[in-house]
């Protein structure tokens, strides 16, 4: 099944602020078709921040990332929003590699 990865980076004022009110919406992204997500914090500046999240479609992740719930929370959450870049990606391959 191809997948949809949506890649978002954004700076975030207080990162274990931000990491509370993330989870805390958790139940919302699954309602709106967020089937897996990573959180990836910076190794030199922990309030950088890359998220992703996995849907079925692009249009499934487009009408995510438009919701008005997903801006305010954000917002709420300390997103400095002149940071906030979201890519979105087809995947392509998804693999593990076994030690030789």
């Amino acid at each position: 099944m191809k997948s949809t990865v949506a890649l978002i980076r954004h700076r975030v004022a207080d990162y274990d602020a931000w990491k509370a009110l993330y989870d805390e919406f958790a139940p919302t992204r699954a309602e709106h078709g967020v089937r897996a997500h990573q959180v990836l914090r910076s190794t030199d500046d922990p309030n950088d921040v890359i998220v992703i999240h996995t849907f079925d479609s692009p249009s499934e992740a487009q009408a995510f990332f438009a919701m008005p719930e997903l801006k305010q929370a954000m917002s709420q959450a300390g997103v400095k929003a002149d940071t906030v870049t979201i890519s979105y990606f087809d995947e392509v391959e998804v693999g593990t590699l076994a030690a030789a």
